[in-house]
């Protein structure tokens, strides 16, 4: 595990979308896995920039996100497939085809989840993923529990993730489920890279990079992966 630490948001932002252009130019039939929230925004903005000055294409890019909201249609404006079009699938040259997600509103989420683990599969797997950490140390959607889980899954919320969202859902009840791709599926990735920000992420990062590997601490099995790369901006790197 490659520990970075800077002293702004924008600068991991850099540093995490160079990465990926870098990847792009070298394989420009890639396969991102990516993720939501707040941690991996400047990195998209940033990608952004570099396809507006013709660095890079993304036509044949091939995504997927971790994780969807349970409950909710993808037309939703708290669902991940909006959040990921609003910051960045629409301002690039992506094809929609390529862009993957579970459906959160699937009927049978057992066998939606086996449909795209195998999808992922048929692509080869994922080149690089994009995390953030939760709180309480979750990647994906992937809570603290009695055992690491493997493939996707339809799993329910903790009260510190739903307390941590339930910001965005101003009118309306967050979703207490949702599906996720699995800790091991994550680390299937051949690289990962993991954006944390803020003095509120400082003990899950110290928890996942110097406490003992434990499902109670999902990012915890980061350890095991010889090519993740943490980036860390100096209130989340505070307690290491």
């Amino acid at each position: 595990m490659k520990i970075s630490v800077y002293d702004t948001k924008e600068q991991i932002g850099a540093e995490v979308a160079k990465i990926i252009a870098d990847l792009i130019k070298r394989k420009p039939d890639c396969v991102l896995g990516l993720a939501t929230g707040a941690s991996p925004i400047p990195a998209y903005k940033a990608l952004i920039e570099m396809y507006k000055k013709g660095e890079i294409s993304f036509k044949d890019v091939t995504t997927f996100n971790l994780d969807e909201y349970c409950q909710i249609p993808r037309s939703d404006k708290n669902s991940y497939f909006t959040f990921m079009h609003e910051e960045l699938f629409d301002h690039i040259d992506i094809k929609e085809e390529n862009v993957n997600f579970l459906d959160g509103t699937a009927q049978d989420a057992a066998q939606e989840c086996k449909r795209y683990d195998a999808l992922i599969d048929k692509k080869g797997g994922i080149d690089l993923q994009v995390l953030g950490i939760g709180n309480n140390a979750h990647i994906g959607f992937n809570e603290p529990t009695e055992r690491f889980s493997s493939g996707s899954y339809k799993t329910k919320l903790s009260n510190s993730t739903i307390e941590a969202n339930k910001m965005y859902f101003q009118n309306g009840e967050m979703p207490h489920y949702a599906l996720t791709m699995g800790v091991s599926g994550i680390c299937k990735s051949k690289a990962i890279v993991l954006i944390a920000t803020g003095e509120k992420k400082a003990q899950a990062v110290y928890n996942m990079i110097k406490k003992d590997i434990t499902p109670h601490v999902p990012a915890s099995i980061l350890q095991r992966h010889d090519k993740t790369a943490v980036f860390l901006d100096k209130a989340a790197a505070s307690l290491l």
